[in-house]
């Protein structure tokens, strides 16, 4: 069926309808073809994938107001071009838009100009201007309306329609409530969706990046596939090792979970007895590595090095010839000796045990006899390190040498005294080897246990010694 038949068959179907006392317009009251501008004009050039029935002198139209004609229609491959002279007092955008309108059901085709729909107007359309096919368009026919109608009607899917109405009827009955929070509930997700629409639109931008730096690199990731197709055939063949080897490893696990709890207390043991070992190496500080450092070059100090110089050695001497400290430093060095000897308290000890006999013990003497070796303190001979005095005089009953007191760490040595730089008590003291004090106490020279050697210092001035003379 061809388009005139259509035609003829609307015209009746329209006529047929039409209700009594109405009859068909009258031909006087149609709109002419035509619509030339008056005076001058600009031409600009249309096109269009589908013009129906247009021809030329058709009107042009802006807002249903005609300001031009249809000049000519042309054929471009399989795009139809439509030249328009429009008036030129009349301005429209560069971007404007063009269509193919019907002036009534059965009236004639014309084109109507406006600006975009959507977006800010720009520029001005001039003459020779082209308005390219993204930018024009076309109604619908009366043919195709009644086609489409003429296909719902008979058989298009009305009984269909009726059967989903029905059915969501009976889906969505007594379900009203349930049905609206739904659509709430999505209207909340998709206004979550459209607040995210920047979001989204870098993602899927990002993904795009991503889906085109995987195309690039598709021969890459194939050959990676291929690659671990023999590790995955080894996996599968050791499957059964690789099994008996993770069942063995948990047995593992659980035996050493055993061992550790069995030995955690002989563990804590060991760590505890290290507890005396590092302390002394904390407190030995860096003489251990300097001692080990001067063994490098023993029996010479470490910078030595510099003053050897071919094969002599340079040494620089200082000698401090003061008589008044050399003599004090060779006379000072422990406290006179008692002259006679003490009887030691009941239960005095010296160095932990018992005196034999009740009596001091003694120390032998140049030429013959001997004289009494003080006593060792107990802890109460000891002052508190937390509260030390500025001078500590042990009490009477520790019997200690007369004058024998400590000095609070920072005093000034007096002359045969001794400093403990590291807290620790000495050999030749009367006080036990290893006894704690705090780093810096001073004894006094009186604290020092007399030298056994064939000269027996006396504490006194440089006149008293040389008046006196070394008293043996």
């Amino acid at each position: 069926m061809n388009a005139r038949v259509l035609r003829t068959l609307a015209c009746a179907i329209v006529v047929v309808m039409l209700p009594a006392g109405c009859g068909l317009p009258d031909l006087a009251d149609l709109p002419l073809p035509g619509g030339a501008p008056k005076g001058d004009g600009y031409v600009v050039t249309a096109e269009f994938s589908d013009v129906l029935d247009l021809v030329p002198q058709a009107a042009v139209k802006v807002d249903d107001v005609t300001v031009g004609s249809v000049q000519k229609i042309s054929l471009a491959g399989w795009t139809a071009r439509v030249t328009l002279r429009i008036g030129a007092d009349v301005h429209l955008p560069s971007n404007a838009t063009a269509a193919v309108r019907q002036s009534s059901l059965l009236g004639e085709k014309y084109v109507t100009v406006a600006p975009p729909p959507t977006g800010a107007a720009a520029g001005r359309l001039a003459d020779g201007d082209l308005i390219p096919l993204s930018r024009t368009a076309r109604g619908a026919e009366v043919e195709e309306v009644l086609a489409a109608l003429g296909l719902l009607l008979n058989g298009g899917g009305l009984a269909q329609l009726r059967t989903i109405n029905q059915e969501l009827g009976a889906a969505l009955d007594g379900r009203e409530p349930a049905v609206g929070d739904a659509l709430d509930q999505l209207d909340t997700f998709i206004g979550g969706l459209d607040k995210q629409k920047a979001d989204l639109v870098r993602a899927l931008d990002a993904l795009d990046r991503l889906s085109g730096r995987l195309d690039r690199q598709k021969q890459v990731l194939g050959d990676a596939v291929d690659s671990l197709a023999p590790g995955l055939t080894v996996l599968g063949a050791q499957r059964a090792q690789l099994t008996r080897a993770l069942t063995a490893l948990d047995r593992l696990g659980d035996v050493g979970t055993r061992v550790v709890n069995r030995s955690r207390d002989d563990t804590l043991a060991d760590v505890r007895a290290l507890q005396p070992i590092l302390e002394q190496l904390t407190r030995a500080g860096d003489d251990l590595p300097k001692s080990l450092d001067f063994m490098l070059s023993y029996p010479f100090p470490p910078n030595v090095t510099g003053a050897i110089v071919g094969d002599f050695v340079n040494l620089s001497l200082t000698a401090d010839l003061d008589s008044a400290s050399i003599l004090a430093n060779l006379v000072a060095a422990a406290p006179a000796a008692p002259t006679r000897p003490r009887t030691p308290a009941k239960g005095a000890t010296h160095g932990g045990a018992p005196a034999a006999g009740g009596a001091a013990p003694t120390v032998p003497r140049p030429g013959g006899g001997s004289r009494p070796l003080p006593d060792l303190p107990i802890l109460k001979c000891l002052p508190d390190p937390l509260n030390f005095p500025a001078t500590w005089t042990p009490p009477k009953d520790c019997l200690l040498p007369k004058g024998c007191v400590l000095l609070k760490p920072g005093s000034k040595v007096p002359i045969g005294g001794l400093i403990l730089p590291k807290g620790l008590v000495p050999p030749g003291t009367v006080f036990p080897v290893g006894t704690e004090l705090p780093s810096g106490t001073v004894l006094a020279a009186q604290c020092v246990l007399p030298l056994t050697g064939a000269v027996i210092g006396q504490i006194g001035t440089l006149p008293d010694l040389l008046s006196e003379g070394l008293q043996p």
